[in-house]
């Protein structure tokens, strides 16, 4: 139907500016949509079809394997391992360094000198290239020269070989994951606080209560949903974890910090068996798919559901 120079369909009013505005629109997201294509949607579905074959990459030829990238997959201890030590660090990381954020934020929610350059230095971490501070922390690790081990040393502790004993070197890498992260949660927590009315802070301390009780009834039950997003959030950044892996520890030692990211990497291009890297891959896109849709079910609106 049409009023004027307006279009109404459905109960809803068309200018006729709207299909010039939307054409215009178009053509300027044309590039954007053409790169993600070429080097986003392509490749992921390029990807799930090799799956089904065996090829090196460099053959003109692809062998058609079926399912057998997948039966080797469920089979391999190998893979079972890297799935464990991914899950082992995406927690360590996602959840330790909550904690460090939830404490950080709410000692920089209180009102105290210089707390703007304290904001900035904790966040810090997470603006530095993922590859320098791998780097930098290798050094710091370091059993015989490293900044760590010689600050134990003080106390009289004997440090270990953080990154070539296999009961350390995880630790160690989810130690710089968990410093890597903690500033974004603190901005995150930071924000949440803030939100949260004075007044019900203000009513609490009338009736007594101490900055304890007022952390575990009130800011803590009020934060829970922003708790879950990082939770969420951080999983999914965690399990795709590879840089860090690939600078301190090259998946070693033992396989001990072998994630699936770096797995994927060894088989892709190292051992050039590019079906069943995909495989590894597809794998990796099932898991942080039921993680995404778990973040969507549960933080929509930023509200817990």
């Amino acid at each position: 139907m049409m009023s004027g120079n307006k279009c109404i369909r459905g109960g809803i009013v068309y200018h006729p500016l709207f299909k010039k505005e939307t054409g215009t629109a178009m053509i300027f997201l044309i590039p954007a949509i053409v790169i993600i294509g070429v080097f986003n949607i392509f490749p992921a579905f390029y990807s799930f079809i090799l799956t089904f074959f065996d090829w090196n990459g460099f053959s003109p030829t692809k062998t058609f394997v079926g399912l057998r990238n997948f039966q080797t997959l469920f089979t391999s201890h190998e893979v079972l391992n890297s799935i464990v030590v991914t899950l082992i660090y995406s927690v360590a990381v996602t959840f330790g360094s909550m904690i460090m954020s939830l404490l950080i934020a709410v000692n920089l929610d209180r009102d105290i000198k210089g707390k703007v350059i304290y904001r900035v230095l904790y966040f810090l971490p997470v603006v530095t290239p993922t590859v320098a501070s791998g780097i930098v922390w290798k050094y710091l690790f370091d059993p015989t020269n490293g900044v760590v081990n010689s600050l134990l040393a003080t106390f009289s502790i004997s440090g270990p070989s953080w990154l070539s004993d296999p009961k350390w070197a995880l630790l160690s890498v989810s130690i710089v994951g968990i410093w890597k992260r903690m500033g974004f949660g603190m901005i995150i927590y930071l924000a949440a606080l803030q939100g949260i009315p004075k007044s019900l802070y203000e009513a609490a301390r009338i009736d007594g209560a101490s900055e304890g009780i007022l952390l575990r009834y009130i800011k803590i039950p009020l934060l829970l949903p922003t708790s879950l997003f990082l939770a969420i959030t951080g999983l999914i950044e965690s399990f795709q974890v590879f840089d860090l892996v690939y600078v301190m520890t090259y998946g070693g030692p033992i396989n001990a910090t072998d994630v699936m990211g770096f797995l994927l990497y060894r088989y892709g291009f190292k051992y050039f068996n590019l079906g069943y890297a995909s495989s590894i891959a597809v794998a990796m896109f099932g898991i942080l798919f039921v993680l995404s849709m778990i973040q969507w079910r549960f933080t929509k609106g930023g509200e817990v559901y």
